[in-house]
């Protein structure tokens, strides 16, 4: 008997109905450009090198454990001491794992830390301005030092703002808004404390500082503006003034800082 034909529709072919191969995934990494955050993606400078852009997704990765850390681990922790100390023992063991919590963001700080410094060195605005020696570029570092120290100032008064507040909110008698409080007066030490740090770098003509300035100024403007926002609703006086003038001082700061951070690399403007 002679053999089957190969095509006959009566043998089967091993490789009828299967699916074609699926194509290969493309790799993820630095290279991609992006990375995912939630339903989201944060974007990276396309102009980055390779070795800036690695840092920066390292940096960003890291930075969901300094979240996490924080924005749990302080109202667990304060708000659970208060609970253990008005109303039950029990609350000590959430202000524990509130604890655990913050060394997880403490433990994440010295990582980005460590990060920072990597990129900072292979960043230009992290060396010296090119033209420190200027009399201009050392009048644009020292205003940009001041405005910073400013900032610093204005930081600091904003937290003050937030626990004096607090009083009259009722945040001191409650656990979950003593906890909600001191996480929110959280944010503007943090910025008070960067914009302190930024001040030697200035005087050392390091352009890096103006533009940490900028971002920080940013942030305080936005919670100027809830102030303002706030005074216009109920009709008030004095967080209209206060709001308004803060606003006021972060974009006048702002702009000055920008100019200040491209006088210091030699750009014109």
């Amino acid at each position: 008997m002679s053999p089957r034909h190969p095509q006959d529709p009566r043998v089967p072919d091993p490789h009828r109905g299967r699916p074609p191969a699926p194509p290969e995934p493309a790799p993820e990494g630095p290279e991609d450009g992006q990375l995912r955050l939630g339903d989201g993606h944060m974007r990276l400078d396309p102009n980055l090198t390779p070795h800036q852009r690695s840092l920066a997704l390292r940096i960003q990765r890291t930075s969901k454990g300094f979240g996490v850390g924080f924005v749990l681990g302080l109202p667990l922790t304060f708000g659970g001491a208060h609970y253990g100390v008005t109303e039950h023992p029990a609350g000590f063991v959430a202000s524990a794992l509130g604890l655990a919590l913050l060394v997880v963001g403490a433990v994440a700080t010295v990582k980005l830390r460590a990060l920072r410094r990597q990129l900072r060195q292979i960043t230009p605005d992290a060396w010296r301005s090119p033209v420190a020696h200027l009399p201009s570029a050392r009048k644009a570092a020292r205003l940009a030092a001041y405005l910073n120290g400013l900032l610093a100032a204005l930081s600091l008064a904003a937290a003050g703002y937030l626990l004096v507040k607090g009083a009259g909110w009722g945040a001191y008698g409650n656990s979950i808004g003593f906890g909600a409080l001191l996480t929110a007066a959280f944010l503007p030490l943090a910025m008070a404390t960067a914009a302190t740090l930024t001040i030697p770098q200035l005087l050392r003509g390091v352009p890096a500082g103006a533009r940490i300035g900028r971002s920080l100024y940013s942030i305080l403007m936005l919670l100027g503006s809830m102030v303002l926002f706030s005074g216009v609703e109920s009709a008030a006086v004095v967080p209209l003034t206060a709001g308004g003038t803060v606003t006021a001082i972060c974009l006048a700061a702002m702009t000055l800082l920008g100019r200040m951070a491209q006088r210091m690399r030699a750009e014109s403007g």
